[in-house]
Parts: structure tokens; sequence; C-alpha cells
């Protein structure tokens, strides 16, 4: 009986599997939690984008409840309005929570706290009844989320060069810093000899003309308390030139140090073009 022929099976890279791999289905648990923190592909930066508008609508809301004399149906539609934005909250924590991969630490994380005192002053007025618990304003904590915006396009790259940039001359920014509140105070000290027996109202103690050189040394200049006195005025003229040093030398190094990582980033997205150019 004659062999049959033996088919030569094609080989394998070395190290790779010829098999074809089973599609890797996503769970419940993955879907939600990517859509909440805004990775998931279709959908997450809906979802996101839609929380931070709710949470910024809930805190406006808040501030327009204040305004006196406002009618009626403003308060019941702000009521109505509030129940609304809770119950998202509450959908959003619930499934913020059941999503968790470590619920203990998303629990006892900062947002996990600030989403769960969001919605309990809500519950804690219907048990306890109004007016009884007043923290509706730990709500307004829930602004925070907005910072999250900065990850969405190309202001995620412009938060992480700040950091790093701020990395870089930290050093040197608290060293202006302690220079700063050691000026403050001395500056303070002089003023008030200089001002005290003419303003003893103004300048009642070095802390109240502390005040006085803050703003001055700071360039804000609200104009409640000033110098009256030649020797006053003169101290003030030059105090506002060691002003500018202090404000400007360290905006100079973040400045400075954001601009150096700009051109690494360029240099480094040159190069690598350049790789994938064969010519």
């Amino acid at each position: 009986m004659p062999d049959r022929p033996v088919h030569a099976q094609p080989h394998a890279a070395p190290g790779l599997d010829p098999r074809p791999r089973p599609h890797r289905h996503h769970s419940w648990r993955e879907h939600v939690e990517t859509a909440l923190h805004g990775r998931h592909p279709h959908f997450g930066r809906f979802f996101e984008l839609l929380l931070l508008t709710t949470i910024a609508i809930s805190s406006i809301a808040m501030g327009i409840e204040t305004f006196p004399g406002l009618p009626l149906w403003t308060y019941s539609a702000l009521a109505i309005m509030d129940t609304v934005f809770v119950a998202v909250f509450t959908v959003e924590y619930a499934l913020r929570v059941a999503a968790a991969e470590h619920r203990r630490r998303y629990l006892f994380s900062f947002y996990g706290i600030i989403d769960l005192l969001s919605i309990v002053p809500f519950y804690a007025g219907l048990i306890l009844g109004h007016g009884v618990v007043d923290l509706k304003l730990i709500r307004i904590l829930r602004l925070f989320r907005l910072l999250r915006m900065f990850k969405l396009a190309r202001y995620s790259k412009a938060t992480d060069r700040l950091v790093k940039a701020w990395k870089i001359v930290r050093e040197e920014v608290l060293v202006f810093g302690a220079a700063a509140l050691i000026v403050l105070y001395v500056c303070a000290m002089v003023i008030y000899q200089f001002e005290h027996p003419a303003q003893p109202e103004a300048f009642s103690s070095v802390f109240d003309a502390m005040w006085w050189a803050a703003i001055t040394l700071t360039t804000v200049g609200y104009g409640d308390i000033y110098p009256v006195t030649a020797m006053g005025r003169i101290f003030t003229v030059l105090m506002l030139l060691v002003a500018l040093g202090i404000i400007a030398i360290p905006t100079g190094l973040v400045a400075s140090a954001m601009t150096s990582l700009r051109r690494i980033e360029a240099e480094k997205a040159k190069e690598g073009v350049a790789d994938r150019d064969p010519t």
C-alpha cells in the first residue's frame, strides 16, 4: 500500500505560537471603569465630559440659590435639579465602588471621600429634616475633578511639562520663597518705625505693617494703607525695586525650565522622524 504524502507543516517563528489567539472579552467591570475614567475607546471622553459638566452646573446652581428675591418657581426648579444631580452622583459613586479593583483603596481615597460627602448631605437632610444638616457646600469640592479635563487632548502634555519644570527648579524657587518671607518681615519692621508715629492706627503693629508689605511686594497695592512720611515713601520706592526681582526671578526660572523641556521634546521628535525616514 503506497504511503500517503506527508505535507510539511508550516514552521512558526521561534517563540511564537502558531495557534490563533482567542479574542479577549472585557468584563463589565472593565468597561465601566474605563468609561468612568475616560479611557474607554468609544465613549470614555463622553462620559467624563458629561460628569464634569454635571459637577460644574450643580456647583453654579448652588450659587444661584443665594440670589435674593428669586421667584418661588426658581427655588422649585433648583430643588428638582439638585435631586437629579444627586441621583447622577449616587449612580456614579455606586458604579465606581462596584467597578473598583481595590474597593477599600477607592473608598478611603481623596476622591472616594469627596464622592461620598457630595451625596451624604442630601440624604442626611431627608432623614433628619431640612435645616438640621448644612453640608451642601462640600459638593463644591467636586470641582477639583475638573482638573481631569487637563488629560484631554494636548493639555496633558503641557501639565506634565509644568510638573517637570517645577521639579527642576523647586529648590531655587523655595530659596527665593524663603528670602521673600525674610524681606517681607524686614520691610514690615522698617516701615513700622517710619509710619507708626504718623499713623498709629494704620500701622499699629509690625503685623499690621506686614499686610502693607505683602501687598506692596506683590505689586498689588490696594491703597487701604500707605506711607505718608518722606522716609516711608523713599523706603517704599526701594522696596518696589526689590519686589520686582523677587517676583521676576522665580517666574523666569520656571519659564526657562519649560523652554528647555520643550526644546528637548522637539529634539526627540526630530530624532524619531529621522529614525523612521529610510532616506
